[in-house]
């Protein structure tokens, strides 16, 4: 097939996608009474939609074009990540989604504030805005990108960055501001199927252009080693090993879906908790089956491109997309990136808003969940918090600066803090809140060294006897080092220091 580029037509199909998607936001909005209405939709979404929202939120544009290069340049071995997702997930829906429904909650970290204490609460709450800010604020830079393909030849290069991110950024918090997490649910229903499209349409595509068609390519692909999916190794300094998976990626899916306020938020939106169970672990499965298809496409273009090198495997996929695919095409997959950026966008706005009023500004003010008033409020914190991410998006020039790296890497060592703040308060009877926020401090202080470890030997030289050790630790083990150390330290502290009588337990809960 020839080489078709970016055309009118696709430039059309984008807008379109833009304008409709923003539309429909709006129109979901209507009829909102209350806060609650706008951050768990009235309790009344069905589970499947809330399961496909699930799914659509975790999908980043990141992960739509990176994923098919992992199989490129090597195997299947994500899937065994993707297993431990599954697992994760079903350890969720039985031990921490019982209890977030034993009251009427809007934010996880009311849990903590429950056993705990407010401070928790806040701790918790202010660790997670922070992931989000830094790590969103991110994607919506990198995901621009495709905008800037319909405005390039309009403007002058030095504004095609930050008028891309500005346009991107606008039509999502639009159906944000004004449809709330109902709007997010069914905005990111609509999503999921536009970039399944994209990449169904990509499977077909490379199967007919490659002799023999997907026959020979599986056949290929097996005699390479191309189609392996288990790795028994078990050392730590693997990502996609067998143990490294389903350990570590149980852990790390614990706690992006147990204890991260922008998928839990979803779960309340069902209403009820054997919902929100079907909807979670069956996410699990969707989240499985759709990075097999994005890898399987990655092992169809090793063949199309005949094992040609590419400086970087993201570059794979894109290339294919711009170059190979039809017009009309081209412009649907483009949207598909579009869409998997704006519902992660979207569902960090809401959540961000949600965390801020109920974690911060009720406890603050002393103002009652059910005020009138508080849903004009929720609004002011959309708009805040849309500011908040667009402007940091703006602040990045380029994709390859330390900065962009240590965004993206934030939630490798503030998650394990979170999850083993609720593993304590499960786990030990005794723990205080003094001890959970002893623990989750000291667990994201070692885990920041131990992310960055490489750096830091690079910075500081003298540190490198003591960082070596660290340094080669594979991602996907990060949570569980992280819930292991703030869990053990939240332990000790509760073995150090005397339980406070009883009195004492309910002043601290206040605090």
């Amino acid at each position: 097939m020839t080489a078709t580029g970016f055309t009118t037509l696709d430039g059309i199909i984008v807008v379109l996608y833009l304008i409709g998607t923003t539309m429909l936001g709006v129109w979901l909005g209507r009829g909102q009474s209350s806060a609650r209405d706008y951050f768990v939709a009235g309790d009344k979404v069905p589970w499947w939609a809330v399961l496909f929202s699930v799914v659509a939120t975790e999908t980043s544009a990141l992960t739509f074009i990176s994923i098919p290069g992992l199989a490129y340049i090597g195997n299947l071995g994500f899937l065994q990540v993707a297993l431990g997702y599954v697992v994760g997930r079903i350890i969720v829906s039985f031990v921490l989604l019982p209890r977030y429904y034993q009251g009427e909650l809007v934010t996880a970290y009311a849990l903590l504030e429950t056993r705990f204490g407010s401070a928790t609460r806040r701790f918790a709450s202010i660790t997670f805005m922070v992931t989000r800010v830094f790590g969103d604020s991110v994607r919506l830079f990198a995901t621009a990108i495709p905008v800037a393909l319909l405005i390039g030849p309009l403007v002058s290069p030095e504004y095609v960055g930050p008028l891309s991110i500005l346009i991107l950024g606008a039509c999502t918090v639009v159906y944000t501001y004004q449809g709330g997490m109902k709007a997010v649910i069914w905005t990111d229903v609509i999503q999921i199927g536009v970039y399944m499209t994209g990449g169904l349409a990509a499977l077909y595509l490379v199967g007919g252009d490659v002799a023999g068609g997907w026959s020979r390519i599986f056949t290929d692909a097996d005699a390479r080693g191309q189609l392996q999916l288990f790795d028994l190794y078990t050392g730590f300094d693997r990502p996609h090993t067998l143990w490294a998976g389903v350990i570590g990626g149980a852990f790390l899916s614990m706690a992006s879906h147990g204890v991260d306020q922008m998928v839990v938020q979803r779960l309340f939106a069902t209403g009820d908790l054997k919902l929100a169970r079907r909807a979670l672990i069956g996410s699990g499965f969707v989240v499985f089956a759709q990075f097999t298809m994005f890898l399987i496409i990655g092992v169809g273009l090793y063949a199309f491109y005949q094992g040609e090198a590419f400086p970087r495997p993201d570059a794979i996929f894109p290339r294919f997309i711009v170059e190979v695919m039809p017009p009309g095409l081209t412009g649907i997959v483009i949207a598909a990136i579009l869409a998997a950026a704006m519902s992660t966008i979207s569902s960090s706005i809401n959540s961000l808003a949600a965390a801020s009023v109920h974690d911060l500004y009720l406890p603050l003010t002393g103002k009652r969940a059910d005020d009138p008033g508080l849903l004009r409020t929720s609004k002011r914190f959309t708009l805040l918090w849309a500011a908040v991410l667009i402007g940091g998006a703006l602040l990045y020039s380029d994709e390859g600066t330390p900065v962009v790296t240590i965004a993206l890497s934030i939630a490798s060592f503030t998650y394990g803090g979170l999850l083993g703040a609720f593993f304590l308060g499960l786990g030990v009877k005794r723990a205080r809140q003094r001890d959970a926020i002893l623990g989750m401090s000291v667990g994201i202080s070692i885990m920041s060294v131990v992310v960055f470890a490489t750096q830091l030997s690079t910075w500081f030289p003298a540190l490198d006897p003591v960082l070596s050790p660290v340094r080669g630790v594979a991602w996907p083990w990060f949570v569980l080092i992280g819930t292991s150390l703030t869990f053990a330290t939240g332990f000790l502290s509760s073995l150090i220091f005397s339980a406070p009588p009883s009195d004492a337990i309910a002043s601290e809960r206040s605090a």
